[in-house]
Order: C-alpha cells, then structure tokens, then sequence
C-alpha cells in the first residue's frame, strides 16, 4: 500500500542530502569538541561553521545563535529567564500558542506571580493588534510571546509590526517561529524581535536539535549548569551530527524556497479546489495562512467524526487534528476553540499539510479517501 505523508506541521522528512552530511560528520568528526586536540578542533570547527550558516540565514550574528534541544528547551529557557533574570512582571501572549509556550507561561505564573495577559483572537484566527496595542501601553516590565506561524491553521501574525509596537513601548518581544523558519526569509535586522526559536526537524532536518536566536546584549543565565559548551549557557557535549545537519537542512531550504514554495501552494490551492468540488459545505479555518499548512472543517456527522483520522490510517494516509504533541489529547483543540462555535468542534477539522514531497495525484487519493468515509 502506498503511503501519503500530509501532517508535515507535525514533522517533515530529512532530505538525502541532510542524512549524507549526517553520516559524514558522525563517520569523520566524531571528536569531543571540547577536547584540545585534532579530533576535537575538527569537530569545534564544524560547529562554528554551522553556527555561522544557520546566522547567516537570519541576518544574525553568529554568537546570538545557542544551540538547543529543539523549541520546547528553547521556549521554556527564554521564558523562565526573562522572569527570574530580565526582571518581567507580566507576560502578553495569546491562548493560540503552542502549549510549549503556555504551558512555560502558566508555570512563570505560579512560581512567581507573574501577571499574564491574553491579546484577543479574532474568528479569523489572527491576533487582535489593536487589543495588543491597549496592553502594550501599559507601564509593566513585560515579555510579549507571540508566535509568527500558528501549528494549527498555519495564520501568519505580522510579527515584524509586533516588534515594532514592542520595541516602542520598551518591551521584550520572543517569538515562537518553529513553523516559519526555513519556510519565510526572517531577517532579524528587518525588525527587533529579542528571542526567536527553531527547530530543525520543521525544515527537513534530524530531530532533537534547534537552536535559540538571543539579542546581543540581553542578560541570559543557563536553564541548567554544568559544562562551558554555548558559552556556558546551555551545558553538555554537543551533538555535533545533529548541528551540522541542522545547519545543512537550512542552507537547502533557503536554496531551493522559492521553487519549493511555488510547488508547495499549487499542490495546497489544488486540494481546496478538490475539496469544495466534493465537499461544497467545508471550511477553512484561518485567513492567510501559511503556503503549506490547510485547515479546514468538514460537514460529517459525528458517527463518522470520531473515527476519521484512524480510517484515513488505515488507507496510508497520515494528516492530524492538530499539534502532535497534543495528538493523544481527548479535548477539542485550543486553538480552534479561539475560533469556533461549540457545535463546529463537534465536526471533524483536519490539520492537512505540505511539503515539496507532495503530488496532485496524493491529493486525488486523499480525496477520495474522504469520499469513502
């Protein structure tokens, strides 16, 4: 049976070229980088070159860019230091965040009482800017957390007129850009974002590496201590494949964007057009969303509800309802909460999305598929 990949939100292939890279490091540069000698200057050398790529990429300096486990590590940090080290008494973000932000937040909230402030969603799903303003104006230490590409409908938010609203309020502004990064041209010299976050498994690179875009000259203490690798701030002998693959997954995606977008946004228009061919009363939840991310709502009873994703499974084709990491979750996503009525969550909304992988002819078989169900 042939199988269909559409849940590339949740995670994306690594490309031949990434795993090739991969293999050479571990096979050449296997050193301890901290280590003095040849073996260990090789592989120092390797993680430097990658540092210089990934900051190339964003317009960044170099030592502004702190490798980490993935976003979750990343968020969590930047989060809980800007409380305990950056002195923030009150956090702004939205309930549409990846739970790896909220639930950061809501820890900050009762370890130390920090005051946190919800920016109001719009049924679009797009953040409420004039309501961000209103919060901005007020007199608090404070750190804005706004994601640039929303995981669930793929809603992109202006984060550079965010930085900017920041920036003139004298406020802190961190953004979650794990859907954006390797997908849009972020040039953080463009606007004043202080903390942004990646993850390389997003753009067809290995999992359990991302890394930390931190403002020079921000006062940052380390999560957890140990050894002086990333300047003492994120402790413990590098994964110097996961680096060097990271580094090399976003050197292609940059590369080949535009290409890849251009395909990416045929394969997704085709899919609406086939999807509202049979489904005339389906929904697409979100405006403006991201080329690769579809999200829509389908009008089926709730007997054929409760059932889809594993029907579709069990046809080779995988797409989701939402965050992954919330996959095994009962309740109704969060994020559509922010969005739709009661009765709508009822009714199954799928998180359908792409990559430079996908054909027209996939899209026919998932279609089908759903005819089926």
């Amino acid at each position: 049976m042939k199988k269909i990949y559409l849940d590339n939100a949740a995670t994306t292939p690594i490309r031949e070229e990434v795993i090739t890279e991969m293999v050479r490091v571990m096979s050449e540069d296997f050193g301890n980088p901290s280590s003095t000698h040849s073996f260990g200057r090789t592989s120092r050398n390797t993680i430097e070159l990658s540092r210089k790529s990934i900051a190339s990429h964003l317009n960044a300096h170099a030592s502004e860019i702190i490798f980490t486990s993935g976003a979750t590590e990343a968020n969590n940090w930047i989060i809980r230091n800007a409380v305990a080290h950056l002195h923030v008494t009150r956090i702004i973000t939205s309930r549409i965040e990846h739970h790896a932000v909220l639930h950061a937040i809501e820890k900050m909230e009762h370890e130390f009482q920090v005051k946190v402030d919800f920016v109001k969603v719009n049924a679009n799903g797009s953040i409420d800017l004039a309501h961000l303003n209103d919060l901005l104006s007020q007199n608090v230490p404070t750190l804005a957390s706004l994601m640039h590409v929303n995981n669930e409908t793929g809603v992109v938010t202006d984060i550079e007129s965010v930085a900017r609203m920041c920036k003139a309020a004298g406020v802190y502004f961190h953004s979650d850009t794990v859907q954006s990064v390797g997908k849009i041209k972020v040039d953080v010299q463009q606007f004043p974002v202080d903390f942004l976050v990646a993850s390389a498994h997003k753009f067809h690179g290995p999992k359990g590496i991302g890394f930390a875009y931190i403002r020079k000259g921000l006062a940052v203490n380390p999560l957890f201590y140990g050894g002086e690798q990333e300047k003492g701030l994120r402790p413990g002998t590098e994964a110097v494949h996961n680096i060097a693959g990271m580094a090399k997954a976003l050197e292609l995606s940059y590369q080949l964007m535009d290409a890849e977008r251009n395909h990416i946004t045929s394969v997704k228009e085709y899919t609406t057009q086939r999807l509202y061919a049979h489904f005339p009363d389906v929904k697409v939840n979100g405006v403006d969303s991201l080329y690769n991310i579809l999200n829509i709502l389908l009008p089926f009873s709730p007997e054929k509800t409760s059932m889809i994703l594993f029907n579709l499974d069990m046809k080779g084709i995988a797409v989701s309802r939402g965050s992954a990491c919330q996959s095994g979750s009962t309740k109704p996503s969060h994020v559509l909460a922010e969005m739709l009525s009661e009765e709508e969550l009822q009714k199954p909304s799928l998180r359908i999305s792409f990559s430079h992988y996908n054909t027209h002819a996939e899209i026919d078989e998932f279609v089908n598929a759903l005819l089926m169900i």
